[in-house]
């Protein structure tokens, strides 16, 4: 296989550390002043040839960009930047030149991000045969990324191995992802709290530890690949990201006997058949049987937490015989000692995770991709696992021996409140309001004013010509979406929580408009507002 497809761990390019941070500082100027950001690219092609991309066929964004160098648009330097390194096809290099005029081609190839282009490969990208040969073609996956979180709104180039549709096969086994679906839905979940020490356990392309750098004083990015430390690197010299530490090794070994505030951790925890010729991916295979690298990670991460120090990262967990996964989960996180909040989001058959992650390597229907079949299923049938849960795990280390507990396990399955950008910021504020709560009495709780969170809403249905309502929900638009279904106490105590009042005062007065008993009424509703506290529908007004 070529060298630079993600197969061979060797160290990236030829350039010396002190030449690189040179030469990547003017490729940032190159890619900056060629606007190569993704509102750009997106401007640039469309709609219809984004969704194209998205399912993975990059004819109609190839259309595009043929046409607007034919046109010598001013954005033929973007066009170039977008068919090299997001198409993955070969350009010219007089072309590439031209969109790149600090660092240059030969830059480019010492930083080991293109190099020449395979002979039979120069032509096949245009129908034009008397057209200059396109003799160059990109060794690594470059393009922009554009979030917001809770400190705003930021935009980063970040660098990768190539994917399946530049390589045009399988990816290698030591391939180094670039930012995919669970990367994207961990920085979201990561709380934004200034931090002294963050821990990225396993950080891959560094995406993790970009997040972290917005909010943290010092970060150790760890990683068993040599390659994805050298990649991860680069992306932080890249975008100018300093304060972060690279460290080689399997999960905790690195960073033995040290502490942090915060780690946060994708963990290769894909359930990989340990058979011979299936393949061993680093960016998600752990090496263990079935859910064996959750339950490591899980176990062990406790001994590298400060007091009060959280840590969160997504996972997979078995469902085997007729035994609940959360039943292992509970003994995983009861052997931690740490307070936890596990969210099961979806649960799969084990048909159709062998078929999600098969196709994932990059195996195509046909004689090989049944033989990987027959081995998940046959995994699976040894430990008698029916389907596979997946959901996000944060754990933390209680403060003091008189901080206030967590303990929940839940499934929601349904559709998030947002896009799942702020969800770390959503966290931060549900663990916060949980230790206040935790700390009051029945009584003390109803001496506190509340108010409804600005994203709660209340829905109410009614039969048609029916004055009284039939149904009465309360719905969080943000957060993880939670719907509460409310009667008539309930509904009006949430819509009295304005802060003027106290709970108490509240449920006093809907037991006199109800002609009930004050008391029994504080005893069923007073649960409920704690729920709803700790689901941040609720909050304090002080």
């Amino acid at each position: 296989m070529d060298a630079h497809d993600g197969s061979d761990p060797d160290r990236l390019g030829t350039a010396t550390a002190e030449v690189r941070g040179e030469l990547l500082g003017r490729l940032r100027a190159d890619l900056d002043s060629a606007r190569f950001h993704v509102a750009a690219l997106e401007s640039l092609w469309g709609a219809e040839a984004a969704a194209a991309l998205h399912r993975g066929q990059r004819v109609p964004a190839r259309r595009v960009l043929d046409a607007r160098r034919a046109e010598h648009a001013a954005s033929a330097d973007l066009a170039t930047l977008a068919e090299l390194f997001v198409l993955g096809l070969p350009v010219r290099r007089d072309e590439l030149e031209h969109a790149l005029p600090l660092l240059g081609v030969d830059g480019a190839i010492a930083l080991g991000l293109v190099g020449p282009a395979p002979t039979d490969t120069r032509d096949a990208a245009t129908a034009d045969a008397d057209a200059p040969a396109r003799d160059i073609r990109a060794r690594l996956d470059l393009r922009p990324y554009a979030f917001a979180d809770a400190h705003g709104a930021g935009q980063w180039w970040v660098v990768s191995d190539l994917g399946e549709l530049a390589l045009g096969h399988a990816l290698g086994e030591h391939h180094v992802l670039g930012i995919g679906g669970a990367s994207s839905t961990l920085s979201g979940l990561m709380i934004p709290d200034a931090a002294a020490s963050v821990l990225d356990l396993g950080t891959g392309c560094g995406i993790q530890a970009m997040h972290a750098s917005r909010f943290a004083r010092r970060i150790v990015a760890t990683d068993i690949s040599e390659r994805a430390l050298e990649i991860a690197r680069m992306n932080m010299e890249l975008n100018g990201i300093d304060g972060v530490e690279f460290r080689l090794g399997s999960l905790f070994e690195p960073v033995a006997g040290e502490r942090f505030d915060r780690v946060v951790s994708n963990p290769p925890f894909v359930i990989t058949p340990r058979r011979e010729g299936v393949p061993e991916y680093d960016y998600r295979d752990g090496g263990m049987v079935g859910d064996g690298i959750v339950e490591a990670v899980i176990t062990g991460v406790g001994a590298h937490l400060a007091p009060g120090g959280v840590a969160q990262l997504l996972g997979n967990w078995e469902y085997r015989g007729r035994a609940d996964a959360f039943d292992r989960v509970a003994d995983w996180v009861g052997r931690s000692g740490l307070d936890h909040w596990i969210i099961e989001r979806e649960v799969q058959h084990v048909t159709e995770y062998a078929e999600t992650w098969i196709r994932d390597g990059g195996t195509l229907p046909g004689e090989r991709f049944d033989r990987l079949y027959d081995a998940w299923l046959d995994d699976f049938a040894d430990r008698g696992v029916r389907q596979v849960g997946f959901g996000y795990v944060l754990l933390r280390r209680p403060a003091a021996s008189d901080t206030p507990r967590l303990s929940r396990l839940e499934r929601l399955h349904g559709p998030l409140g947002g896009d799942g950008a702020t969800l770390g910021s959503h966290l931060s504020e549900c663990l916060a309001a949980h230790d206040v709560l935790a700390g009051l009495d029945d009584v003390e709780l109803a001496r506190t004013r509340l108010v409804v969170a600005p994203d709660v809403t209340e829905e109410r249905h009614h039969w048609p010509g029916d004055e009284n309502p039939t149904a009465m929900v309360l719905r969080q638009g943000g957060g993880f979406g939670r719907a509460i279904t409310l009667d008539t106490g309930l509904a009006a105590l949430v819509g009295a929580c304005d802060g003027d009042l106290e709970v108490g005062q509240i449920i006093a007065a809907i037991a006199h408009l109800l002609e009930v008993d004050a008391a029994a009424l504080a005893a069923e509703l007073l649960p409920a507002v704690r729920a709803l506290v700790d689901d941040g529908m609720l909050r304090f007004a002080e």
